[in-house]
């Protein structure tokens, strides 16, 4: 039996955006808009048709500068789009984040009544995303952008945040960061694990076969097809408090560093446990050809190595022995840091607010967004450790603590705080270029 043809993606329809790894190092910000006048928003999304790159774009003569938008479902619903296409995107997309919370584990500090003004609320109706390789080119890239919403007085700026990635791909906790991208079936775009088996484009782009068989398409077509769905979040950092669990948990600074590679499955390098179980390896972290490419079924069934609770394996399970299939949960995520880095052996907060700005893109926020968070992230029933969470990024509240597993005895370490906060966050609708024209053209 002959191999299935690989799907052919309408990559000149594709925001660059949900498909292309973002350039290193790099510059963004995010801008969020209110649409105020109908008229105005679709003269916004006419424009915006021919500012957003496609994934086709990559050898424009802007290089690794583009412009990505997103619309929410109030936006949706403010540019004019009937119900009856409204009712078929997803459900989660229709509720927003804001009342996902409590599936989300967005509770006590991170629930939306202390998010920042105005996420999370039905103001937030457009995106646009600039990415850039520094703040000099970003800032330029703005200012070539800013005609697009500029003198349209029913279009209101209402939020803004600049993000940045160093040269060393960390982020404020000291790990390399964006190391791990699925490679997608027809994209074109080879990815970050090379044992992995490409995903499904409908995974990723609406309209397309997934990995069930089945393709979701918001109707009508021309609106659906080529798109995706984004989870925006802004996630706050407690460095110093994190750093003074590491101290607190050590017996020095060689076991530190373990103990933080052991919490993240990789060393602060990028270099993973899986490939560098003793000390870290700076070369290998460095290495985007090597750095991602292993699985753990084989070598480290039981996570003697890297730890079944560890962060990178939560989110990724790979081959491990799990409940469910993985591959219906992968996401691709973006990452960009904020805020100015806490001064290095600083062990005490600052006060200033620094951070992450994550999206993560996919065509099911249900099982891939949300399931990842509810049960991989805040929960160890899927691979046998009960109500465990994440020691990075989970919703912990003082009472558990954190197993590393060693022989002849594991490893017990104090009780997790939590070390991320959610200060905002919403779900976002990205159109193809074909859909932003679509919408630009709507008509009462």
């Amino acid at each position: 039996m002959s191999a299935p043809a690989e799907v052919n993606l309408d990559l000149d329809d594709i925001q660059r955006g949900v498909l292309s790894p973002r350039p290193t190092p790099y510059a963004v910000t995010y801008l969020v808009f209110r649409i105020d006048d109908r008229a105005h928003g679709r003269e916004l999304m006419r424009r915006l048709s021919g500012a957003v790159t496609s994934v086709a774009d990559s050898a424009s003569p802007l290089g690794e500068t583009w412009v990505s938008a997103a619309v929410t479902c109030a936006g949706l619903e403010a540019l004019g789009v009937p119900r009856s296409s409204l009712d078929t995107f997803a459900w989660e997309f229709r509720q927003g984040m804001a009342a996902r919370a409590t599936a989300l584990s967005d509770v006590g500090q991170s629930s939306p009544e202390h998010w920042e003004a105005p996420l999370g609320t039905r103001d937030v109706h457009v995106v646009i995303t600039a990415v850039a390789p520094d703040a000099l080119v970003l800032e330029a890239a703005v200012d070539r952008a800013r005609p697009v919403y500029e003198r349209l007085p029913g279009i209101t700026a209402i939020w803004r945040q600049d993000c940045y990635a160093l040269p060393t791909g960390t982020e404020h906790f000291g790990y390399r960061d964006g190391v791990s991208h699925p490679a997608v079936e027809g994209s074109g775009i080879p990815g970050s694990n090379q044992l992995e088996v490409p995903l499904k484009a409908g995974e990723f782009v609406l309209g397309y076969p997934d990995e069930l068989g089945g393709a979701e398409t918001p109707q009508p077509t021309v609106l659906g097809r080529n798109g995706s769905y984004a989870a925006f979040r802004k996630l706050h950092q407690q460095v110093a408090e994190f750093r003074r669990y590491l101290r607190d948990n050590a017996n020095g600074p060689h076991d530190e560093e373990l103990i933080a590679a052991k919490i993240m499955g990789r060393w602060r390098s990028g270099a993973p446990l899986a490939l560098a179980p003793q000390c870290d390896d700076p070369e290998l972290g460095a290495d985007p050809h090597r750095r991602n490419t292993f699985l753990y079924e084989r070598d480290d069934p039981a996570g003697f190595t890297t730890p079944g609770g560890c962060h990178i394996r939560r989110a990724n399970p790979r081959d491990a022995s799990v409940a469910g299939e993985v591959r219906l949960h992968r996401m691709i995520r973006r990452g960009a840091v904020y805020g100015a880095p806490l001064p290095e052996r600083v062990m005490e907060d600052d006060g200033a607010d620094r951070g992450l700005m994550f999206a993560f893109i996919g065509t099911h926020l249900g099982r891939q967004f949300e399931f990842v968070q509810s049960e991989w992230m805040n929960h160890g029933v899927f691979f046998g450790a009960g109500n465990t969470r994440d020691p990075v990024a989970g919703a912990a509240d003082g009472e558990a603590g954190y197993t590393i597993p060693h022989r002849p005895l594991r490893r017990r370490l104090a009780a997790l705080p939590r070390f991320v906060v959610t200060r905002g966050g919403e779900y976002c609708f990205l159109p193809s270029l074909s859909a932003l024209r679509w919408l630009g053209g709507l008509r009462d």
